[in-house]
């Protein structure tokens, strides 16, 4: 009997040791929380990433990836404050979600702010690569949340029932689901249309009885996955701000990391940044998404957005500088409100940053 008991402590032992001495004490699940569902590309981007950190680190890190807001009991608003209190231990968020709690995440959505520089991606990667977009995850990281990474859900369109939308008139009296945030609230007042907030159920059902005359969303991550021709027939591309993502972690879950696994997991953000990047504006820029996805083997069944949207009946309006201009005039009222709230040194910083991209 005890050469028995020293033989089963020897293999408990042994087992131990086998154990990689960096994930001792790592969980054996840690939860990410991701607001759509999982066939978005924002989904699916934070899908990619937990894939490759699992592959790559042998399971030592093992995430879980909770679509659908499944952990935030129906309140979007709420993933900051959880995940900063360790009821979450990862998130890829868009800065509309966390803006309530950091004022400066505010800054993408000025309105057409970024579709008035010349390249309009070229000019958002600026920002998250420059001193702005350094200042803004200051301001994360000060709230308590550490962030390893960006992402991008894509520039917010507008569909509609009625349309042509071509200048700021055409927008009088249009009732337009929008998200709850006060700057796009007020945006709309502004160019003179009358926005609703709502959930998403409600809103198809709004669409449905036209009591809701449109909506705005990422045109790939959104707009083409939830077939909006059903409702809208509009599609105004007009890029009138940008929905990036962040990928934040509990900093109590990343100190627990060991050096090694830190540098996985940093190198991973990047490689999902670029993932999620490709499949936001895929059939949008000049051919270096696709070639990204054909290079991962990750080409999604539509690479033409416009020519899908067309194919189902929509009408497409695409922007011309000028019209951006006159709607960029148009809502200089917003802007001046919120650059003050967001802090003047961060707007001045993203426009240095963007005009040294041109």
């Amino acid at each position: 009997m005890k050469h028995f008991l020293r033989m089963a402590m020897c293999a408990v032992l042994l087992c131990a040791l086998c154990v990689p001495a960096s994930a001792a004490g790592y969980k054996a699940e840690y939860k990410l929380s991701v607001v759509p569902g999982a066939t978005s590309g924002w989904g699916m981007s934070a899908t990619y990433f937990a894939d490759i950190v699992r592959q790559r680190t042998d399971n030592r890190v093992n995430i879980k990836v909770y679509h659908s807001s499944q952990l935030l009991a129906g309140k979007q608003t709420s993933e900051f404050m959880m995940l900063r209190n360790g009821a979450i231990d990862f998130a890829l968020s868009s800065t509309i979600n966390w803006s309530p709690q950091i004022k400066e995440l505010n800054l993408p959505a000025l309105p057409f702010l970024l579709a008035s520089e010349p390249d309009r991606y070229k000019a958002m990667d600026a920002i998250e690569a420059g001193k702005s977009g350094q200042m803004m995850i200051a301001a994360i990281e000060k709230k308590g949340v550490k962030i390893i990474g960006w992402g991008e859900n894509g520039y917010r369109e507008l569909t509609t029932s009625k349309g042509p939308i071509t200048r700021p008139e055409d927008m009088k009296g249009l009732k337009i689901r929008v998200v709850g945030s006060p700057i796009f609230i007020e945006t709309f007042r502004e160019l003179g249309a009358n926005p609703v907030n709502m959930n998403w159920s409600e809103a198809t059902t709004g669409f449905q009885q036209g009591l809701v005359d449109g909506q705005e969303n990422p045109t790939n991550g959104i707009i083409i996955p939830v077939k909006i021709w059903n409702y809208h027939k509009f599609l105004t591309d007009w890029h009138y701000l940008i929905d990036p993502l962040l990928l934040g972690v509990n900093p109590k879950v990343w100190k627990g990391f060991s050096a090694e696994d830190q540098k996985i997991l940093l190198d991973c953000a990047r490689e999902a940044e670029a993932y999620g990047k490709a499949l936001s504006r895929l059939g949008m820029d000049n051919g270096a998404s696709l070639a990204l996805l054909q290079k991962l083997n990750k080409v999604p069944a539509i690479t033409d957005p416009y020519g899908c949207l067309e194919q189902n009946g929509m009408t497409v309006t695409k922007f011309t500088p000028e019209q951006v201009r006159l709607f960029f005039d148009a809502t200089k009222a917003v802007r001046d409100k919120w650059i003050p709230q967001i802090g003047e040194e961060l707007v001045k910083a993203a426009q240095a940053d963007m005009a040294a991209a041109r």
